[in-house]
């Protein structure tokens, strides 16, 4: 039986971006610390459009996510308003409603805002 990524978040929506394509986007306001999701998806086994790579401490052994819910659509930012611990997304400051939801992407963006 194949799993449905495409639950309802009750903190989330995607939509049109300023940033590229679609975003993620506050339902509401999510107060810093909140866990606005968990990125889903298979086990990714190359880089991809919507791959998440996490590495251990030592910035070795990735383990990539082939990203199927929502959370996907989160784009960066230099001056991100949310960040990853492992798959699980977090608000580092107050996000305000419909305000978009970006993480930094590392050091091959640092250009880009």
């Amino acid at each position: 039986m194949a799993r449905d990524y495409n639950k309802e978040n009750p903190w989330v929506y995607a939509g049109p971006s300023k940033i590229h394509g679609k975003g993620l986007f506050a339902k509401k306001r999510i107060p810093k610390g909140t866990h606005i999701g968990t990125y889903e998806g298979p086990e990714a086994k190359r880089d991809g459009m919507h791959v998440l790579w996490i590495y251990d401490e030592n910035d070795e052994n990735p383990v990539g996510r082939n990203g199927k819910n929502v959370l996907r659509f989160t784009n960066h930012s230099a001056r991100p308003n949310a960040e990853f611990d492992g798959f699980d997304l977090y608000a580092i400051r107050t996000i305000k409603p419909d305000e978009e939801i970006t993480f930094d992407y590392g050091d091959d963006w640092e250009d880009v805002d």
